[in-house]
């Protein structure tokens, strides 16, 4: 049994949280919506810490999932942050979609005291956290990486080490600009089909048996044919700060990205429709406005 502290209780926080608790692991989860972490400990069987440095105090693996690199770099730093209660030893596993020069700045804060801080960004949904069946993008020293087998057993079903810290908060937000225009090119394409009088469940069975039936497409079909009554997953707000990190990103090393454009252009739509809280299939809503 493995101690394990998690930070942050959002969708795929808690995901992992059931997921360790289920194969046995002693876990220990921080949220700042104190609320939220109480009951997913309730639910689960794990520990509630008041604070990000109460739940790393006794924990060998740390794994953050947070919503964005201030919400990141907050949690780490200060008398009460991440940083202040590891263990010698310890490995951080940073699962969240930051950019790339956030990872490499919160390393020395870390590598301070003794631990070793992996970017561990993951691949997949809520439905495949449950199974335990991620893939992990592993950026970091090789041999923390092997250290951190112990979690990655029970939430992954392949880890690819893609290079040094930053590279797989690189890999993340290369991975997410595909997911966000494959979304966008999902939706364009079934109102297209709906327009042309072909029925949306049928077109998005077509969708989901042709060549374009990437594991996205499967996953997200209760989103686009029942959007009313599927929880959220992935929030337009969150897609529109992925879409501002991916940009940084190719600024920053030269890259030409000139579908990142146009998505970026309907996501702002879509918030300024009012839709940031809405799903990312909400966007084929969007589009069945009249121009």
């Amino acid at each position: 049994m493995t101690e394990i502290a998690v930070v942050g209780a959002g969708n795929m926080g808690a995901a992992m949280v059931a997921r360790l608790r289920e194969v046995g692991h002693a876990v220990t989860v921080y949220n700042r919506t104190a609320a939220r972490a109480a009951s997913l400990a309730a639910r689960t069987g794990a520990l509630a810490a008041r604070t990000a440095r109460e739940a790393a105090e006794q924990a060998s693996h740390v794994i953050v999932s947070l919503a964005d690199d201030a919400a990141v770099l907050a949690t780490y730093r200060g008398d009460d942050g991440l940083a202040a209660g590891l263990q010698k030893h310890a490995i951080v596993l940073e699962t969240s979609t930051i950019h790339p020069s956030t990872v490499r700045r919160l390393a020395s804060d870390v590598e301070s005291r003794g631990a070793t801080l992996l970017d561990t960004p993951v691949s997949g949904s809520v439905p495949v956290v449950q199974r335990g069946e991620l893939l992990v993008m592993a950026g970091g020293p090789s041999a923390a990486v092997a250290r951190a087998e112990p979690v990655f057993g029970a939430l992954a079903k392949r880890v690819i080490h893609v290079g040094g810290q930053g590279s797989g908060a690189t890999m993340k937000l290369a991975v997410n600009a595909v997911v966000h225009a494959l979304n966008l090119a999902l939706s364009e394409a079934l109102v297209l089909a709906e327009r042309a009088g072909v029925d949306r469940a049928l077109a998005y069975e077509v969708f989901a048996s042709s060549a374009v039936a990437a594991p996205f497409v499967q996953y997200k079909r209760p989103a686009f044919l029942a959007p009313d009554g599927t929880p959220v997953a992935f929030s337009l707000d969150l897609v529109a700060k992925d879409l501002d990190l991916i940009d940084t990103l190719a600024h920053d090393v030269g890259a030409r990205m000139d579908q990142l454009a146009t998505t970026r252009d309907v996501v702002a739509r879509a918030l300024a429709a009012g839709l940031g809280e809405h799903d990312l299939s909400a966007l084929a809503g969007l589009l069945r406005e009249p121009n």
